[in-house]
């Protein structure tokens, strides 16, 4: 009897013991192809960034980059800086997100903790889901037939926003929406046990749980549009000199001074100032991503 049992034992073990080798074969096998995945897919993102810092260094290591502009300067001649176009982004950027950023998180909250099955909801949805897919080209032209053929007002900066605003709004409710809904729903009848309203509920619980969510989304929306180029190729005129007013006069920005440097030659003035723009918007997008980490980091609901 005792060797019966022993045998059986012995047949389990063999068995459990065969079972755990393929399964850590298994698992070795994943974890080497995901690495190898993640590996081969930053191997073109390192590449960028090795590109644009070594190009780009070399210009936006003067100090002159960051306090002069390109006024009375020749492209094709070395000297002055992007001071110019690093206020219009900044510019065009921020009246954008002045109005993409309460509109959009409101409509996220609305679809997630009001609308439920109504059909405003459906509807907003999917038109949400078809403005995400708006090529930047298409929401410049409706921008310019709208706002400069049909009332008449001039090339801008304050143009460049609008159009950004339609790319800007559904990336926010999209990603804003996401992190609501990983809210868990405990919180949320926890919260009405109490009797805390509604509205409150939202306000001190829903929104700084999923503040560092929301702020990511925000951040990435902000870097997708302050590299748009085709708005400020139709909707705003170039320009060297600074212009703080986005309602007046052409603006030039980042993405603008660019193009204006690609169409200006292949002299090596050109090219350095050129790559000097670009690693200047990669510097700045950068830092603000890192500033808003640190800042939802700081203020978020504390676990």
């Amino acid at each position: 009897m005792t060797m019966t049992i022993d045998a059986k034992n012995l047949k389990k073990q063999s068995t459990f013991s065969h079972i755990s080798k393929r399964r850590k074969a298994s698992n070795s096998v994943a974890t080497v192809a995901i690495t190898a995945s993640m590996a081969f897919a930053l191997i073109p993102l390192g590449w960028v960034l090795y590109t644009v810092i070594s190009r780009g260094i070399g210009a936006i290591a003067n100090v002159t980059w960051w306090t002069t502009s390109q006024k009375g300067v020749l492209y094709s001649i070395e000297g002055g800086g992007a001071l110019h176009a690093i206020i219009g982004t900044f510019t065009q950027t921020a009246i954008c997100s002045l109005i993409s950023i309460p509109i959009g998180v409101a409509t996220a909250i609305y679809l997630v903790e009001y609308a439920g099955t109504s059909r405003l909801g459906k509807v907003t949805t999917f038109m949400v889901d078809i403005l995400t897919g708006v090529p930047s080209i298409v929401a410049a032209l409706f921008v310019y037939s709208l706002w400069i053929v049909m009332f008449g007002f001039d090339r801008s900066g304050i143009a460049v926003s609008l159009a950004l605003v339609i790319l800007m709004i559904p990336v926010i409710i999209r990603n804003t929406e996401e992190m609501l809904r990983v809210v868990p729903a405990d919180l949320r009848e926890a919260s009405y046990a109490l009797g805390v309203p509604k509205w409150k509920t939202i306000v001190k619980i829903v929104l700084p749980t999923a503040l560092s969510g929301i702020v990511t989304g925000v951040m990435l929306a902000i870097a997708r549009v302050m590299g748009e180029s085709a708005p400020v190729l139709i909707l705003v005129g170039s320009t060297q000199s600074i212009n703080w007013d986005a309602m007046n006069g052409p603006q030039s920005s980042l993405p603008l001074m660019m193009l204006d440097m690609f169409k200006a030659g292949t002299a090596p003035a050109v090219l350095d100032k050129l790559w000097g723009a670009a690693l200047t918007l990669v510097l700045i997008i950068a830092v603000l991503n890192i500033g808003a980490r640190l800042i939802s980091a700081k203020f978020a609901a504390k676990h």
